[in-house]
């Protein structure tokens, strides 16, 4: 299949910030349908019928968390989705009953959000559920169950310190004041689903050698109900060319 990419970024991935990078997020809302938006969906479909087990994970005890995710992506559709009754209309046309016993997979039938949901555990937020078809270089089924600063440990900028700087910002989020960050990579290839183990690091890639352009819209959300926080991953694929025009300067956060 071919890789749905976008034409543009929405942000400037160019633009410096100092890790971890986050800032409010604007009234475009968490949730985004961009040009790639019916590509995007016909993959996570596919992912979900042939990967299942590789891209969607949820404690059965943190259900609740999960279809409280799903009302809230339901409030937070965006311009381009519309209602008949309980069905979603999405803008690629399809129409979509959210199941409340199924809410990850109901969610991955209406946005191109992946999503991490955490719950807080003594002193850290630990992974609960995930459904995560784009994946930029790690596997869930490595970091499952697990705290953050296990779940970012091939991170090289990610010390300890910044970590419980990062875990500080989780603890602050408040419900209805979602934050965000972005991420930039180069990348050989264009594919949405790059699956790869701690253990089998991704070759670093320039912008003089890649073609692709790889960036992550992260968005950070309280659940005002059980107080879990959703981590959402919009994911942006260019060529090189569309993202690099104008620019003089070059983006390298390897994962």
């Amino acid at each position: 299949m071919t890789a749905p990419l976008q034409h543009s970024l929405p942000f400037d991935p160019f633009a410096p910030r100092p890790l971890p990078g986050i800032a409010p997020i604007g009234p475009e809302g968490w949730i985004i349908a961009d040009d790639a938006y019916a590509g995007q969906m016909a993959e996570k479909q596919r992912l979900l019928r042939d990967h299942r087990s590789e891209v969607l994970w949820l404690d059965p005890a943190y259900l609740h968390i999960a279809q409280e995710c799903l009302s809230e992506v339901l409030t937070a559709l965006p311009t381009g989705f519309s209602r008949d009754g309980g069905t979603v209309i999405c803008p690629d046309g399809r129409h979509v009953t959210p199941d409340p016993d199924a809410p990850l997979e109901s969610i991955s039938a209406l946005i191109q959000e992946d999503i991490c949901l955490l719950v807080k555990q003594g002193d850290e937020h630990v992974l609960c559920g995930a459904l995560l078809c784009f994946p930029a270089s790690w596997l869930l089924s490595e970091k499952a169950g697990k705290p953050l600063l296990a779940i970012h440990a091939p991170v090289e900028d990610y010390d300890p310190m910044l970590a419980k700087r990062v875990q500080r910002l989780f603890d602050g989020i408040r419900p209805g004041r979602p934050l965000w960050r972005f991420n930039a990579l180069w990348y050989d290839d264009p594919s949405l689903f790059q699956p790869r183990s701690e253990d089998d690091r991704r070759p670093l890639t320039t912008r003089k050698e890649a073609p692709y352009f790889r960036s992550e819209r992260q968005c950070l959300l309280r659940l005002p109900e059980t107080n879990a926080v959703v981590f959402s991953i919009h994911t942006y694929v260019l060529p090189r060319a569309a993202v690099l025009q104008g620019k003089e300067s070059a983006a390298s956060s390897p994962r």
